[in-house]
Parts: C-alpha cells; sequence; structure tokens
C-alpha cells in the first residue's frame, strides 16, 4: 500500500459520488466509535527486536491503529516477545531476506539494532521506497549520516531519528526562547550525561584473547554485521556493544543526540569547524598507563567551535562532558539548582542570562532568578506533539500516511548533521587516543590537538589520520 496526498478513502469516495451520486457514509459511523479502517493502518517491519525496539514497536503499533506484518532480529531471544505477540508476522534473521521476501507487505521500516547496522539497513529500506525510523544515533559514521540525509531526499521517504526528546514541549520552548533573545545572545553551550553506565575504559575479550561458544539463538555473524570478524562473547550483548568501537559510538553517541539536539536546532547550528578534547586515563599498574584501543575511554570532554550567524557572536563555544565529568558554574548559580537530574543537562550562556535544562530539554530555568522571575516567556511557536515525547513514533507514523514532505521532528533532515556533529566528538577521542612509539621508549601523540574540519568535504584538514574516522571500511558484501 502506497499512500499519497490523495488518500484512498477520497479516491473511493469521489469515484463512486460520481458513479452512482449517493451519499458516503464515513468508515468510523460504520465501524463504530474509535473504528480503525484496514486501509488507514500503516504496515510496518521491525528491524531489532529487543533493547530500544521494546517502545519503538510498542508505540507504533499503538494497540492496533497500525500493523506490526514482519519482524528481523538476529537473535531469536531478543525478538520472543514480539514473535508471540504477532505471531502471524514473518520472521527473520537477516534483514537482506526480509526485504527480498516481504517488500510489497510493508511500507515502512523501524530499525532497532546496534549502531553500527543503522546505516546499511536504513539505506537498503530507502533504496526500496520504505519510510524509516531509526533509533539514535542515526549512523555509526560520519560519512553514514551524510549518505543517508541525501538518500531520504532522493528517494522522497518519510524519516524520524528515535531522539524522542526533539518531539517534547520544553525542547520546543527552549527552541523559541533563544531565537527570541529572551538570555541575550549566546555564545557557550555545555552539555553532560553521567554515561557511560555499562563498561568502558576496560580491557576487552577481544584483547584478552577470550571467547565463548555463540548460544545457539544468535547467528553472530550476522550480529557483527559490518564490523570485522571476531569471537562471540557475552559482554557484547545485549546493549554493552555501546562501548566497543567496532559497534557502538560509546556514551556520546547514546545522549548526544538527546542532550545536543535541543542547542543544536535552538541556534540553528551549521557544520562545525573545529574539534578538540581529552580523556581519562586508565592505569594497569603504577604509573603504568594502559591503552585499550578496542573499548571507548571512561570519560571524556569535548569542545567544538560552530561558526554563529548573530552578528554579536563571533563564534559559538559548545563542549560535551561524559562519565560524570560536569561543565564549571557560572558564578552565583547554586550547584543544587544546576546538577538536578542523574542522566546530565544542558546549559546556555548568554550575553544576558543563562538557561538550564534536563534530559529532552525538561524544566528548563532561567538564571539569575532575580531578573526573570516570573516574567512571562514566549510562547512555543512549533506545533505541538501529540503525546509529547512518547508521541514521536505515532507522529511518524502518521506523517507515513501523509506521505513525504509531512513533517517529523527528527528527520533526517535535522538528525543527519546532528548526527554529523555528534560523531566529532568520537573522531576527536580516536585521534586523541592515537599514539607513536617513540625512540628510547613511551609515546608521542600527534592527534592530542584542536583538529580543523572542513564539513562540506568531511575532511580533517590538518590531521589526516583522523579521516579513516570519518568512513569505515565494511566487512564482507555488506554495502552502503
Amino acid at each position: 500500500m502506497k499512500f499519497t496526498a490523495l488518500s484512498r478513502r477520497k479516491f473511493i469516495q469521489g469515484s463512486a459520488l460520481a458513479a452512482a451520486g449517493f451519499t458516503i457514509v464515513p468508515r468510523h459511523v460504520l465501524g463504530g466509535s474509535g473504528f480503525t479502517a484496514p486501509s488507514d493502518k500503516l504496515n510496518i517491519a521491525a528491524v531489532g527486536c529487543g533493547g530500544k525496539a521494546d517502545v519503538n514497536i510498542r508505540l507504533a503499533y499503538n494497540n492496533g491503529s497500525d500493523n506490526m506484518v514482519a519482524l528481523c532480529d538476529v537473535d531469536d531471544r531478543q525478538s520472543k516477545k514480539f514473535r508471540g505477540q504477532f505471531p502471524k508476522a514473518p520472521y527473520f534473521k537477516d534483514y537482506r531476506q526480509l526485504f527480498d521476501k516481504e517488500a510489497k507487505n510493508f511500507e515502512a521500516v523501524i530499525i532497532s539494532t546496534p549502531d553500527h547496522m543503522h546505516a546499511p539497513i536504513a539505506m537498503a529500506a530507502m533504496q526500496l521506497g520504505k519510510h524509516v525510523y531509526c533509533e539514535k544515533p542515526l549512523t555509526h559514521d560520519i560519512y553514514e549520516a551524510r549518505m543517508l540525509t541525501e538518500a531520504a531526499r532522493k528517494y522522497k521517504v518519510v524519516t524520524q531519528m528515535g531522539n524522542q526528546g526533539s518531539s517534547g514541549d520544553d525542547t520546543r520552548k527552549i527552541e523559541t526562547w533563544i531565537q527570541k533573545g529572551v538570555i541575550g545572545h549566546v555564545h557557550t553551550v555545555n552539555c553532560w550525561t553521567n554515561r557511560p553506565v555499562w563498561p568502558q575504559g576496560v580491557r576487552s575479550p577481544k584483547d584478552k584473547g577470550e571467547s565463548q561458544p555463540v548460544p545457539a539463538e544468535v547467528d553472530w555473524d550476522l550480529w557483527l554485521g559490518t564490523a570485522p570478524l571476531r569471537d562471540y562473547h557475552e559482554a557484547y550483548m545485549p546493549t554493552r556493544w555501546r562501548g566497543y568501537w567496532d559497534f557502538g559510538t560509546g556514551a556520546l553517541g547514546d545522549m548526544g543526540c538527546h542532550f545536543m539536539d535541543v542547542p543544536f536546532r535552538a541556534l540553528k547550528l551549521k557544520y562545525p569547524t573545529s574539534v578538540e578534547c581529552s580523556v581519562g586515563s586508565v592505569y594497569s599498574d603504577f604509573f603504568k598507563e594502559a591503552f585499550y584501543d578496542d573499548v571507548c575511554p571512561p570519560s571524556s570532554a569535548i569542545h567544538l567551535t560552530f561558526p554563529s550567524d548573530d552578528k554579536k557572536v563571533k563564534e559559538i563555544k559548545f563542549s560535551w562532558y561524559d562519565g560524570g565529568i560536569r561543565p564549571p558554574l557560572p558564578e552565583g548559580i547554586p550547584y543544587e539548582k544546576v546538577f538536578t537530574n542523574i542522566d546530565g543537562g544542558m546549559m546556555f550562556i548568554g550575553s544576558k542570562g543563562i538557561l538550564v535544562a534536563e534530559l529532552f530539554g525538561n524544566n528548563p530555568r532561567l538564571f539569575p532568578e532575580e531578573k526573570f522571575g516570573d516574567k512571562k516567556m514566549p510562547e512555543a511557536e512549533k506545533p505541538l506533539v501529540e503525546g509529547k515525547t512518547d508521541g514521536h513514533q505515532q507522529q511518524w507514523v502518521k506523517a507515513c500516511k501523509q506521505g513525504y514532505g509531512a513533517y517529523t521532528s527528527s528527520s533526517f533532515d535535522e538528525s543527519g548533521p546532528l548526527t554529523e556533529t555528534v560523531l566529532m566528538g568520537n573522531l576527536a577521542t580516536r585521534s586523541y587516543l592515537y599514539r607513536e612509539p617513540k625512540t628510547g621508549g613511551g609515546f608521542s601523540f600527534p592527534g592530542r590537538k584542536q583538529l580543523l574540519w572542513d564539513g562540506a568535504n568531511m575532511k580533517i584538514t590538518n590531521f589526516d589520520y583522523a579521516n579513516q574516522f570519518v568512513r569505515r571500511q565494511y566487512r564482507g558484501s555488506y554495502t552502503l
């Protein structure tokens, strides 16, 4: 079924009236209150049935307002729940077989896999003309994000990334406040998170030479997908894959698309011009620093510079902190009124004040309090999303029914550039960790400097080693 601007309902009504001249009774009347006609349902396939899929599938299916018609997961343990809920839906382990055999039976795809498989699955779906909902971060690599952004336009499909905070009321509120100049000219942004809450900065099973038998329910080769071959170990799945460079994007990839999204859209940020960072060190013994190249570091501080459209602000300084590291507090702002949420927060510093908020932009506060007090703030200018953050998936479903061009909070036009910016932090981190042995012992670290970014051409211009992290090589026959 393909939805167009002219719905099937209007087509049938118009044809019948022309032929017979009688009045059509609306379907919701024939079916009773709350009735949804089968032709008004979106047929959805799900690739990835565990983890975030538990939320994505549930809210997209919406108690049967729409259809889940096909399922795919490389791990039968993860898919057990939804195979039981949708026993008539064909089930596959390989998304390529799903697309080959069932493409005619669905219009849209939800992707809830580990990060390293987002891009090839999303691209294959869009090439079939399918609408795509993809978990955050949109991709594992910067290049992949750029390609998916362009593909969504080329294939004219409705897209949404799974950063549900972009559908929240407070995200829209902050966007309006910043753009209306409530805190003046914003020159500095800080975001921070308590992630990782899984092991990072540790020696991996691969580096220790450890392996385990592959569970009978898991197709390990398919789970690895585009990633280099390695032996199975339970340390990688489920969820803990986030801390491994081959599969995940660390604390930044997990939470950056939530926290950084709010300032990214409020300030209408473009490609950054530079990035630099520092990361938490790990020691295996007294004065013996350990380098665990397979795993993301335990903490990091990343500093990006953006060009500014504001003539009063030369450039915008944007910093990210993870692993429990937090930014310094501006003078006069109480600690307990800023660091209120365990997940983390965000801070905008402007010429007339400071705005602080929590995850998804929730609970925005203005400082100094005596200045803003009970002052009435502008209302959000963008339309609010029905269901707020819990309406994120259904917003996409409804947009799919309307067709290409229908608004979604985090279409790839919005989330693609955001993801590129998030992944710039990982490029800087991996460059920071790169080392070369020195004559006589020890290492030099040539990547520990400010890296200059040519956003249009996706290239670091002053440290070529870093460019390998823009685009990785896929294993086997996987393509983008």
